[in-house]
C-alpha cells in the first residue's frame, strides 16, 4: 500500500531540532505528532512554539488567528505507538546515540502502518546503519532527511537515499521537503557525513590544525574566513554556537568511520569540552560570554 500525499507527520525527540522540525510542519498546514518520553520536554517544546509564533504576529508576518490553528495541529505525547499510528512519514531526531536510534526505529517499524517512510535526522549516521535489522520492505521506505539548526530559519535539507531506498521514497520526500517550505539538495549515494558536514569538517580540522601549530589564533582564522571567503560566522564561532561537545562528538564519529588518524577529535577540542568550556551554553567556549546561555 503506498500514499502519494504526506498529511500526518510524527516527529520523534521535542529538543531544538525535533521541536523546530515539528513546527515548521505545522505551520505548513500538516498534522504533527511530536514524541519524547519526557513530559517536560514536550511542555518546553510547545512553550517555545507559542512564543515563536506570536513574535511573528508582533513582526506582521503572522496572522493574529494563525497560533490558535497552528498549535492545534500540534499533538504532543510521551507514547510512541500513539505518535506514530497514522503517520505518513516519521522523523526521528533523538540524540546522536546509534544503539538509541536504531532502538526507536525498531519500535517505529512496529507501531507504523506499512505505507509510513521512515527518516533520520542525523547529521552523521547513514540510514543504513540505523534501519539494518529492520525488514528489505520497510528499509525500501527509508532515508535520512537532515534538517540545519535552527530548522525554523535555515532553509536546506539533505535527502540522502540509502542503499535500499526506492526512487518513489526518493521522490515523495524531496516533494515534501518543497511542501513544508524548504529546498531539498539530494544525495543518491549515502556518505558519512552528507556534503555539508563533510565540507565543515575539511574546515574546521584546517582551522584546528592551523591553531595547535601556532600559525594563528581562533580570533584571527575567524576574521579571515568572515572576511575573506564571506562566510557568516569563523569556524571557531561555529563551534562555540553549535557546542564543543558536539563538534566533539562528531570528530569520534568521523574517526571511527574513516580511521584516518587526521579525523581524530582535535587536541584543543579535547582538552576544552574536559574544561567544560562548550560554547554559548556554557558561557564559554572559544569566546567568553556574558552568562550561561548567552
Amino acid at each position: 500500500m503506498t500514499r502519494e500525499a504526506i498529511e500526518t507527520v510524527c516527529v520523534v525527540g521535542a529538543g531544538t531540532m525535533g521541536a523546530q522540525i515539528a513546527l515548521q510542519c505545522a505551520l505548513q498546514g500538516l498534522q504533527v505528532w511530536l514524541h519524547d518520553v519526557r513530559p517536560d520536554q514536550l511542555d518546553r517544546a510547545l512553550a517555545t512554539a507559542r512564543r515563536q509564533l506570536e513574535r511573528r504576529v508582533h513582526r506582521g508576518t503572522l496572522p493574529a488567528a494563525a497560533p490558535a490553528a497552528v498549535l492545534a495541529r500540534l499533538h504532543p505525547t510521551t507514547t510512541l505507538a500513539e505518535a506514530a499510528a497514522q503517520a505518513d512519514l516519521v522523523i526521528e531526531a533523538v540524540p546522536e546515540d546509534l544503539a538509541l536510534k536504531q532502538q526507536v526505529f525498531q519500535e517505529l517499524h512496529r507501531h507504523c502502518p506499512p505505507h509510513t517512510l521512515l527518516t533520520s535526522n542525523s547529521s552523521s549516521m547513514p540510514i543504513s546503519q540505523l534501519v539494518a535489522a529492520l525488514p528489505l520492505e520497510r528499509q525500501q521506505r527509508c532515508a535520512n532527511l537532515h534538517f540545519f539548526n535552527p530548522p525554523l530559519v535555515l532553509r536546506l535539507v539533505e535527502v540522502v537515499r540509502g542503499p535500499h531506498t526506492t526512487e518513489e521514497t526518493l521522490q515523495r520526500l524531496v516533494a515534501f521537503v518543497r511542501r513544508i517550505d524548504r529546498e531539498p539538495v539530494v544525495l543518491t549515494r549515502e556518505i558519512h557525513g552528507f556534503i555539508v558536514n563533510r565540507l565543515l569538517w575539511a574546515l574546521l580540522r584546517e582551522a584546528f590544525w592551523l591553531v595547535e601549530q601556532g600559525y594563528a589564533t581562533p580570533q584571527d582564522i575567524d576574521t579571515a574566513v568572515r572576511l575573506g571567503l564571506n562566510h557568516p560566522m569563523g569556524p571557531f564561532e561555529l563551534c562555540d554556537f553549535i557546542g564543543l561537545d558536539v563538534i566533539k562528538s562528531m570528530a569520534e564519529q568521523w574517526h571511527a568511520a574513516t580511521g584516518d588518524e587526521r579525523d581524530r577529535p582535535p587536541r584543543l577540542l579535547v582538552e576544552l569540552v574536559e574544561q567544560g568550556a562548550l560554547g554559548r551554553k556554557s558561557g564559554r567556549g572559544f569566546y567568553q560570554y556574558g552568562h550561561r546561555g548567552s
